[in-house]
């Protein structure tokens, strides 16, 4: 039974209404009854068709999968909601490795980095990843996320300062959270900023460090910081830049080797950080820096690599595979098919009257705006047969909702056509029902009892200059509706 105290303090929302962040900071005694006030909004979003989170796939991330809601409930569809950029979880020769690696070293590290853990593939691995990035010394984490938080968490302590793209993932903030109070922010990819930040705190202080972090690909707004500039402040301040390349590594330019190569920064910067699960196939993270010193340190000092078990020798095998696959001239052509996608998407998109945020990257984040209107957008995806994410508030700012699509060099032109025509009959549906429940025509349970309409997969392949369907997120929906059926 929820307690008195919990049950005054606790806000009500509806399925509509409310977010994430209303729940973070809860009152009550009791630690396991206070959290019912979260589970009353969840449910009431379930029960509506609008909770899109906790899903799963019934046989792996492809690029068409049948997938469940987190209640069970069966649907198949076209498959944007996976990070496979290069479509390498399925790719024979990974496969093999995998298959081959269990039969001869079984399937468990058995203990950490510092306790035996490694085997003969990680310490490979490392070599790989040092030897691409052309920083000479890795260390190897279970996780992209404790790479994130262990680089921070090992290398600040709690007198030193940390200077953030207000942006960064949330490894990085937990990560600055833990180790220091002196967090500060800068505007997203602001250099002017970040000089502002760095330069008071020498003003004051020039005995402590400062690590000053950013991303190479930022996943929420697909864009990309000046990283020579980062790491010439960093430089000019007696700071230590760190970048965060869990997205584009792999992914993006020519040699694979992400926005830091393609700024001409690989060999340049103090320390990276990455994460396997985008790109190379497997769970996982790494550190990379010049310096033994710094690597021997993160591993006794970072607690996600000192007590927590290495890397199986397959996912050490399977990413080491796939960093051969992304260094071979197959792995360019994947790139290009991979891109040429990304491209076609975001014309067609464009074509249909939708807004993305950023540059082409696998990340195509398509503007909603409304946190209702993204959700009942949202409640069509599954019956139209599309897996997509939702991200809103707090993961973007109030008001900034945007599904979240991630491209596979194996998504086909049909894959993509079919996409954005789904995607945007389901858009034109929901702007009808949010304006009828806003103006009062329409109550959310009367919506509930009504079965959601599908539509047809788009036949027209060859007609990849335009989308079947045009939506205009600032027009009125009745005129949406009228337009779209002319």
């Amino acid at each position: 039974m929820v307690s008195d105290v919990v049950e005054k303090n606790a806000q009500s929302f509806s399925a509509l209404e409310g977010s994430m962040r209303d729940f973070r900071y809860i009152a009550g005694a009791n630690l396991l009854d206070r959290v019912s006030a979260f589970y009353d909004w969840q449910q009431a979003r379930r029960q509506s068709g609008v909770w899109p989170l906790g899903r799963s796939t019934e046989h792996g991330p492809h690029s068409k999968c049948q997938a469940r809601t987190d209640e069970g409930e069966l649907f198949e569809g076209v498959n944007f909601a996976s990070q496979d950029y290069l479509s390498l979880s399925s790719h024979p020769e990974v496969r093999d490795v995998a298959i081959e690696t269990i039969m001869k070293f079984g399937v468990h590290s058995a203990g950490s980095p510092a306790l035996v853990g490694n085997t003969s593939l990680s310490l490979e691995l490392e070599r790989k990843i040092g030897d691409f990035l052309k920083a000479e010394h890795v260390a190897l984490f279970p996780t992209g996320w404790a790479a994130g938080f262990g680089v921070i968490k090992g290398l600040v302590r709690s007198s030193d300062h940390i200077v953030m793209d207000v942006l960064a993932h949330a490894c990085l903030q937990e990560g600055a959270a833990a180790a220091t109070k002196n967090v500060h922010l800068f505007r997203h990819n602001s250099l002017d900023m970040a000089r502002e930040k760095l330069a008071k705190i020498r003003a004051k202080d020039t005995t402590n460090g400062i690590l000053l972090v950013t991303e190479g690909l930022f996943s929420m707004d697909s864009d990309t910081p000046d990283i020579e500039g980062l790491q010439e402040l960093a430089h000019e301040f007696n700071a230590t830049l760190v970048v965060d390349v869990a997205h584009d590594l792999g992914s993006l330019g020519d040699a694979g080797q992400g926005h830091i190569g393609i700024q001409n920064m690989i060999g340049k910067v103090d320390v990276i950080m990455g994460a396997f699960s985008k790109t190379f196939a497997s769970n996982g993270g790494f550190v990379a820096c010049r310096s033994r010193a710094v690597k021997e340190y993160l591993r006794y000092y970072s607690s996600p690599n000192t007590f927590s078990n290495a890397l199986s020798p397959a996912q050490a095998a399977i990413v080491g595979k796939c960093f051969d696959i992304v260094a071979s001239e197959e792995g360019r052509q994947l790139r290009q098919k991979l891109m040429g996608n990304i491209t076609l998407l975001r014309e067609l998109l464009a074509n249909s009257g939708l807004e993305v945020y950023g540059d082409p990257s696998p990340i195509v984040c398509v503007k909603m705006g409304r946190e209702s209107l993204a959700r009942l957008s949202s409640r069509h995806l599954p019956s139209n047969g599309l897996l997509a994410n939702l991200v809103e508030f707090p993961a973007v700012p109030k008001g900034r909702a945007r599904f979240r699509l991630q491209v596979m060099a194996n998504h086909s032109h049909r894959d993509i056509a079919d996409t954005v025509h789904r995607l945007t009959s389901s858009i034109v549906a929901a702007q009808a029902e949010d304006e009828a429940i806003t103006a009062g025509r329409l109550s959310l349970n009367e919506l509930m009892a009504t079965p959601i309409p599908t539509v047809r997969a788009f036949d027209d392949v060859t007609t990849l200059d335009r989308a079947p369907v045009r939506v205009n997120l600032e027009a009125a929906p009745s005129v949406l509706l009228r337009s779209s059926a002319a």
